[in-house]
């Protein structure tokens, strides 16, 4: 679940506990809402450190240089010239 579907829970969980005066038998209402809107604060908490773990950045490795020299021949040919 994303962080849009957390807010959403949120949202209906608000709508339900503050916004609503219906009763149905067997369902408290208001209890829905809130566990709504802790499950959907869990969400964004979770999401958060989710994405601020995503975000360190890891500086580039050394580039690694090498030193070893390599004798060159030239026989006219090899550069190209001599095709």
């Amino acid at each position: 679940m994303g962080l849009g579907g957390c807010i959403i829970l949120i949202a209906a969980g608000a709508i339900l506990t503050f916004a609503t005066d219906w009763d149905m038998q067997g369902v408290n209402l208001d209890l829905v809402g809130v566990i709504f809107m802790i499950v959907g604060l869990i969400g964004v908490a979770t999401f958060s450190s989710i994405a601020r773990r995503r975000r360190v950045v890891v500086p580039p490795a050394t580039p690694v240089v090498d030193d070893t020299t390599h004798p060159r021949t030239r026989d006219g040919y090899s550069d190209g010239y001599g095709v």
